[in-house]
């Protein structure tokens, strides 16, 4: 009996040992495949990472999407490029002070532009060039003797009025280097008719000012009818800038081309605009005086025409967007310029024209612009639908 019950204390306490190792080694079980997952689930994470950083991301941006490597500093420093022709032709032409002029004008644009971002507290801009653009136009909008002390004050006014009080670059709605050119006709008009005289001629031509003189210029002589051309310099002599004339940069217009090309090869402007408004003044001079191409070709080649059509009717903040829309604002530009030199008083438009169809570029943005995406599709589909008869 007591051998029996003994064997009976041991079974029982085999049993009892065997349960206890048996759950522990099923807890030791449990925590290797706990610690399994969590090595696992690591790895995953690990891997999704990888992945995640190896997969394209999904942006949601407003437009432009396509972006290339240029900025507005590489655009205008294409710009100034273009414009090296004409300065240097107008040195020539002209002598040293042309050269003096565009480093003055282009330095105050750019001081003013300094001042004037940090007086306004915003982020400074003078390193994208656009004030020594604005400053080097100017300068050739002006005769070489101009004072120096009115040049500069139209650069600040070109940078100040008429571009930073509106936010600055792409913000301004006019061409801040036509606005002061427009401001210094106004209130300096004896400085615009002066002596301006070529090197190496004889005597003096009195320059007649752009939109604003009285002197037998030739768009002065032109003024007068397509009969009346004695006294004007011969066509070689307009296209090589060998004759007098106001603005110092709308001089020789081959210098004028060899920049139009040059930013055309290099994608900074497109010819919409030039060629729409060139060939609307061509064609209405033609009507003008019964198809005489004679006159045609002296209206093309005298004035600012030619200097206003490549370097600041092509302004990418005040010129519209769409292709239709510059052709239309060409077209604009060469009626407007038409109309007052046919008709007008002064003997040349090109600036008015300029600031009258800047203020229409945003008119005109709204009537060219591409519809919405589904937009006209949803307004055929809603004028298709039934109208509701009320009862």
């Amino acid at each position: 009996m007591a051998a029996t019950q003994a064997t009976q204390a041991f079974d029982a306490s085999a049993a009892n040992q065997a349960s206890a190792a048996n759950q522990a080694s099923a807890a030791d079980q449990a925590n290797t495949e706990k610690t399994s997952n969590t090595t696992s689930k690591q790895a995953t994470g690990k891997q999704a990472v990888k992945q995640q950083e190896k997969s394209p991301v999904l942006l949601l941006a407003s437009s432009p999407h396509f972006h290339d490597k240029s900025d507005t500093s590489k655009i205008m420093l294409d710009v100034i490029i273009a414009l090296v022709p004409v300065i240097i032709a107008a040195t020539v032409l002209y002598g040293w002070r042309v050269l003096l002029n565009v480093v003055i004008s282009a330095a105050t644009c750019v001081a003013a532009e300094y001042v004037s971002r940090k007086v306004m507290k915003r982020e400074m801009t003078i390193s994208d060039l656009s004030a020594v653009v604005t400053g080097i136009i100017l300068a050739l909008n002006v005769p070489a003797e101009f004072p120096i002390w009115q040049l500069m004050l139209g650069g600040v006014g070109a940078i100040v009025i008429a571009k930073q009080i509106f936010g600055g670059l792409g913000q301004n709605f006019v061409n801040p280097a036509m606005i002061a050119r427009l401001m210094l006709v106004v209130s300096f008009a004896k400085s615009f008719v002066v002596s301006n005289p070529l090197i190496g001629a004889g005597a003096a031509s009195t320059a007649a000012g752009v939109d604003a003189a009285s002197g037998a210029t030739p768009m002065a002589i032109l003024a007068n009818g397509a009969g009346q051309l004695e006294g004007i310099p011969s066509l070689w002599d307009m296209f090589i800038g060998t004759h007098g004339t106001m603005a110092v940069g709308e001089t020789c217009a081959l210098a004028i081309l060899i920049g139009f090309v040059y930013m055309w090869v290099r994608g900074v402007i497109k010819p919409h605009i030039p060629v729409a408004y060139v060939g609307t003044v061509a064609v209405l001079s033609l009507l003008f005086s019964g198809f005489d191409f004679t006159f045609m070709l002296y209206q093309i080649l005298g004035g600012g025409l030619l200097f206003g059509a490549v370097f600041m009717a092509t302004d990418y903040a005040t010129s519209p967007l769409t292709n239709k829309g510059k052709i239309i604002f060409g077209i604009g530009l060469g009626l407007i310029t038409c109309v007052i030199r046919f008709w007008g008083s002064l003997p040349e438009g090109v600036s008015y024209s300029i600031v009258i169809m800047n203020i229409l570029t945003v008119h005109i943005d709204n009537w060219t612009r591409s519809p919405i995406f589904g937009q006209a599709k949803k307004q055929k589909k809603n004028q298709n639908e039934p109208k509701e008869v009320e009862a």
